[in-house]
């Protein structure tokens, strides 16, 4: 990637990785009802499915560019209605938080929220269709951009995760209007990914 598409590729990390999504509202629901201690051992899961994620991506883009390309948009749409069942899961939801944080939170309940996790699977191919591919002569070359890109969102993930833990009293106050605001949010998530 040439240095001019560095603050770019930034910027599209950084947004992308502070906006509202699944494993993000996933962390702060976890850490609202499990506390901090308990939410980081999920995040460490995200973490993981996130660099697994990223590393198949870098794998399809090169090596499936052309056929994956074609399927792309099906998965979109897989994607953002998984998004949109997760925010009416979210509305009917009793406790605040409660549908994005699963019973058991852990490892592996993180590592499978982000293995199914259709945002940052788009993220993953958008990130690397656009500011790698183009300029990369070998796999190699795809594969180190691929490798930063757990750095982005599972770390922005931390502040979702930390925001839930220090707010873990209010949301608790608040269930309804949290439960509303967090749907909307996941239900503006799947629009967007939709129109990208």
């Amino acid at each position: 990637m040439p240095n001019s598409m560095i603050p770019a590729f930034i910027l599209y990390c950084a947004v992308s990785a502070v906006t509202p999504g699944p494993a993000n509202l996933c962390s702060f629901a976890a850490a609202m009802r499990y506390g901090r201690r308990r939410a980081l051992r999920q995040w460490r899961g995200i973490f993981i499915g996130f660099a697994v994620v990223a590393l198949f991506s870098s794998f399809a883009v090169w090596f499936l560019g052309a056929v994956l390309n074609r399927y792309l948009r099906v998965l979109t749409w897989i994607g953002a209605a998984y998004i949109l069942y997760l925010a009416w899961h979210i509305l009917r939801s009793e406790q605040a938080g409660e549908a994005d944080a699963p019973a058991h939170c852990g490892f592996l309940t993180g590592l499978f929220v982000q293995l199914t996790n259709a945002k940052i699977i788009i993220f993953c191919m958008t990130a690397l269709t656009t500011y790698a591919l183009p300029y990369a002569k070998s796999y190699w070359d795809v594969l180190k951009i691929a490798v930063l890109l757990p750095f982005t969102g599972p770390v922005a993930n931390l502040l979702w995760l930390f925001g839930g833990a220090s707010l873990q009293r209010f949301f608790k106050n608040y269930r309804k209007p949290v439960n509303l605001v967090m749907a909307l949010a996941l239900a503006f998530c799947a629009v967007s990914i939709l129109l990208s």
